[in-house]
C-alpha cells in the first residue's frame, strides 16, 4: 500500500540522529528513548501507563501486522510519548482488529518513526544508557534545533510521573463475570493496568482503585472491612513518590500488602530499602527471573527502570526472586509481617503467565492475616 512520505527524526540527548518514514500523527514529542523486547502486546505497552514520558523502540522489526482493538487497551488511551519500528505494517489482518495501529496513533495525537536501524538504536541505548530523546514527524525544525531540544530534556531521575497519571477520584472496578468477590481490595492507582485489576476480581477481590495521595485514614477507618491493599506499577522515578511511600510506610503492619513494579519499589523504600535507576532497565516479555524458594525459572514480563539495592533492605526482609540477565532483585518479602512485591508483571498481558500464583498469594495472604 502507497503511503505519502513524512520525514522523521529521533535525536538523542547525547546528539545521536536518526532518520526514517514519519507515521501516526506529525509533531515533536519528548521523552525517554527505551527499548522493548516484546514480540506481541504492542497495543498493551503503548496505552500501559508506566511508558508515560518514554519514547517506546520495538526491538521486534515488524509491528501493526494484527492490527489493534477495544479489548487489547491497559488504559483509556496511549501514555507513550511516541514509537520507534523498523517497519510499520501498512496490512493489518486478525478476526478481532478493529483498526490499523497507523490510524490508532494519530487519533491519540501520537507519532511514530520507521525505516530506522533499530539494532543500532538498541545497541547504542545497551552501550549508553536510556536517555531523553526528541522524536519530530513533518516537523519544520533543522537538526541543530532538535538537538537543542534533547540536550535541554530532563532525565528520568527525581520525576513523579505516578501522580501526574494517577485517577483523579475513587471508583469500583467490577468485572461482571468473575463470580464470587470474598475480599475487599483498595488499589494504590500509580498507573496500574487494567487486567491487573481483571485478575484481582477473578481471585474473588471486590477492587476500590484509589488515587495516587489517598489517605491512609479512610482505609484503616472504612466502614467496609478492607482485607488488603494492592500497590500498582507506573511511571517515573519511585523516590520522587514521597506521599506515596509515606502512606504505605503508616499500612505496614496494619493489613497486608502486595506491590507490582512501581508498588514494589515503593514499599521496598517504605521498608527503609533504596532504589537506583538501571543502565537501561528491563522491558520485554521475555524477562527470566528465579523463584529462589522453588529454583523455578518463570518468564516475566516487565517494564521497569529503576531497581531496589540489595545491600539496603532492612534484615527483616529477603528476597524472593532475582533477574538472572542482571541479578536485581525481582521480589521480596517480610519475615514476619503479611507483605511481598515482585518487581514484574505477573498479570502479563498479552503473556506470558508463568507467576500468576502470585495473586492466589496474596488471597492467601489475606485469609491469614
Amino acid at each position: 500500500m502507497q503511503r505519502d512520505f513524512k520525514q522523521a527524526h529521533l535525536v538523542l540527548k547525547d546528539g545521536t540522529v536518526f532518520c526514517g518514514r514519519g507515521f501516526g500523527c506529525s509533531g515533536v514529542k519528548i521523552g525517554e528513548v527505551v527499548f522493548n523486547t516484546s514480540m506481541t502486546g504492542y497495543q498493551e505497552i503503548l496505552t500501559d501507563p508506566s511508558y508515560a514520558g518514554q519514547i517506546i523502540c520495538m526491538t521486534c522489526p515488524h509491528i501493526g501486522n494484527y492490527g489493534v482493538n477495544p479489548q487489547d487497551t491497559e488504559s483509556g488511551k496511549i501514555y507513550a510519548e511516541g514509537l520507534v519500528v523498523r517497519e510499520d505494517s501498512s496490512i493489518y489482518s486478525n478476526f478481532r482488529a478493529t483498526d490499523s495501529i497507523q490510524n490508532y496513533l494519530v487519533q491519540s495525537q501520537t507519532p511514530g518513526i520507521s525505516e530506522i536501524d533499530t539494532r543500532a538504536l538498541v545497541r547504542h541505548i545497551r552501550d549508553r544508557g536510556a536517555m531523553p530523546a526528541v522524536l519530530a514527524v513533518d516537523a519544520k525544525l533543522t537538526i541543530t534545533q532538535l538537538k537543542k531540544m534533547a540536550q535541554g530534556a530532563d532525565d528520568m531521575t527525581g520525576q513523579n510521573l505516578a501522580e501526574a497519571v494517577s485517577c483523579h477520584q475513587a471508583y469500583t472496578f467490577d468485572k461482571k463475570s468473575a463470580g464470587h468477590k470474598k475480599y475487599n481490595v483498595i488499589a494504590y492507582d500509580f498507573g496500574v493496568k487494567q487486567h491487573i485489576l481483571r485478575l484481582l476480581n477473578d481471585h474473588g477481590c471486590n477492587v476500590t482503585v484509589v488515587p495516587y495521595g489517598y489517605p491512609v485514614e479512610d482505609i484503616l477507618l472504612s466502614k467496609e472491612k478492607v482485607h488488603g491493599v494492592f500497590l500498582s506499577n507506573g511511571p517515573g522515578d519511585p523516590a520522587a513518590c514521597t506521599q506515596a511511600i509515606d502512606n504505605v510506610k503508616q499500612l505496614i503492619g496494619k493489613i497486608p500488602l502486595f506491590g507490582i513494579c512501581l508498588g514494589h519499589q515503593i514499599l521496598s523504600l517504605a521498608l527503609g530499602a533504596r532504589t537506583y535507576k538501571l543502565k537501561f532497565g528491563h522491558r520485554g516479555g521475555n524477562q527470566p527471573v528465579m523463584n529462589l524458594k522453588t529454583k523455578q525459572v518463570e518468564i516475566t514480563a516487565q517494564n521497569h527502570g529503576f531497581a531496589v539495592d540489595p545491600n539496603s533492605l532492612p534484615h527483616d526482609v529477603e528476597v524472593t526472586h532475582v533477574h538472572l540477565n542482571d541479578e536485581t532483585i525481582s521480589g521480596i518479602r517480610h519475615k514476619t509481617l503479611p507483605l511481598f512485591s515482585v518487581q514484574y508483571h505477573p498479570e502479563a498481558s498479552p503473556g506470558p503467565h508463568d507467576s500468576r500464583y502470585l495473586f492466589d498469594q496474596f488471597t492467601r495472604m489475606m485469609d491469614h492475616a
